[in-house]
């Protein structure tokens, strides 16, 4: 895969042309506990779509959770609709990028964080590999997930599991937000 040299600080590599095939349909989930999150799940929204061959063609609501499976303070969450030509592997470097230029660090698993990125759905792409895994393997468990998700397309069907809205109903204990 061809990249452009050294790409400024903070910003992520742009891809050759031959890493940009027709836009793909892509959701990426946005979540942050620490700071002025709100400001900052704008800004990270921001530069999503200011990605290379990227546009946000929909984002959800804000919405407040607990966090799951740690400690630390509710996070604000959402969700973005990205049409994007950069493939995951580049999509997700982007984002990891972007997380840094956000100051996230990664002192233990579950840590509060400033930003956190995750590439949800990539198409009705199947992926695993040690960096990334496709559809993300528990977005269908987690209310702070799907209820963005759905508002953006109540229909939308998960490439192994089907139609997500009836996960919904099994999350619906986990307590989520949705903020004005």
């Amino acid at each position: 895969m061809a990249l452009q040299a050294e790409p400024p600080k903070g910003r992520p590599p742009v891809p050759t042309e031959a890493e940009t095939p027709a836009p793909e349909r892509v959701y990426v989930g946005l979540g942050a506990n620490l700071g002025d999150a709100r400001t900052t799940l704008v800004q990270a929204q921001a530069a999503l779509a200011a990605l290379p061959t990227t546009r946000v063609v929909r984002a959800s609501s804000h919405y407040q959770t607990a966090p799951v499976e740690a400690e630390g303070p509710d996070y604000l969450n959402a969700v973005v609709e990205l049409a994007t030509g950069l493939g995951p592997e580049a999509l997700l470097r982007a984002m990891q990028a972007i997380e840094q230029a956000h100051g996230r660090e990664r002192p233990f698993h579950h840590a509060p964080r400033t930003l956190d990125l995750d590439l949800l759905l990539y198409g009705r792409r199947q992926l695993h590999t040690a960096a990334l895994e496709l559809p993300h393997p528990r977005l269908h468990l987690r209310g702070f997930v799907l209820q963005p998700l759905l508002e953006l397309d109540p229909a939308l069907v998960h490439p192994t599991l089907g139609p997500l809205m009836p996960w919904a109903a099994k999350a619906r204990g986990q307590a989520v937000r949705r903020m004005q």
